[in-house]
């Protein structure tokens, strides 16, 4: 394992994050705050407790989600689409590190800052309403698995993306609305019947109801179907990946 290669790539798209500090740290926390304010007050004020949680504090788990997942794709995604767009991809190609390697290093990257942005939003959260966290370990655990799983579809993402009209494609079409259909903001046993069992069918479902099983012992579906679902995503992403640098598919002429 070459891990000069792995590092070189880690600090150059970290030193790149601090370059871009507002776009990638400043602006999600500003627009998680802004949800906790409209939703967390305004809808929270007539809707007073799911499930014995208050609203406010309910949808906290589903906001962490919501930017930490779109964060982990625009970073991994923008992260290896920007060196294919000025010809430098073919530095990394004929360096000597493996594609694992060249993964890692911009997967890990996009996961750390995805992860630090949603401790940040965590912390904000503490501002607005009172949380608890019953599982700690299971929190953090779902978190990391997160960044990384969706840190590795961006960089799929980029690779995909030929333009960088195609870089917001997937992430706006395809992304934001399973997030904003998967029980971000409530409950899918507030769904009625058959659209409950349409949830059911949105990967995005196990994810939130996974992490918000950490905070209140709540949860969707079992806690069983949501690891299921996050290590089946991530082992699908790293295949994927595999035969793209094996075949050469959007990197080579």
């Amino acid at each position: 394992m070459n891990l000069y290669a792995i590092w070189a790539i880690y600090r150059y798209e970290m030193a790149r994050g601090l370059r871009t500090v507002t776009q990638t740290i400043v602006s999600p926390v500003l627009s998680t705050s802004l949800y906790f304010v409209v939703f967390g007050a305004a809808i929270g004020s007539r809707i007073q407790e799911v499930e014995g949680v208050s609203y406010g504090a309910f949808i906290v788990p589903g906001l962490i989600m919501l930017s930490v997942i779109t964060q982990s794709i625009s970073n991994a995604s923008f992260g290896i689409y920007f060196p294919k767009f000025i010809g430098s991809i073919y530095e990394h190609l004929s360096a000597p590190a493996s594609f694992l390697e060249i993964t890692a290093g911009y997967v890990l990257a996009a996961a750390t800052k995805s992860f630090f942005i949603g401790l940040i939003i965590l912390i904000t959260a503490f501002f607005f309403v009172d949380l608890t966290i019953e599982h700690p370990f299971w929190m953090l655990l779902f978190l990391v698995l997160t960044c990384l799983s969706f840190s590795l579809f961006g960089f799929i993402v980029g690779i995909w993306a030929t333009n960088f009209e195609q870089l917001q494609l997937v992430p706006l079409l395809l992304i934001q609305p399973l997030i904003f259909l998967g029980g971000t903001f409530y409950s899918i046993n507030m769904l009625p019947g058959v659209w409950a069992q349409i949830s059911l069918f949105n990967p995005v479902v196990y994810l939130v109801s996974g992490f918000r099983w950490s905070f209140y012992g709540l949860s969707d579906v079992a806690l069983g179907w949501s690891l299921l679902a996050i290590f089946g995503f991530f082992a699908a992403c790293l295949l994927f990946v595999g035969w793209i640098f094996r075949t050469g598919w959007r990197i080579r002429d």
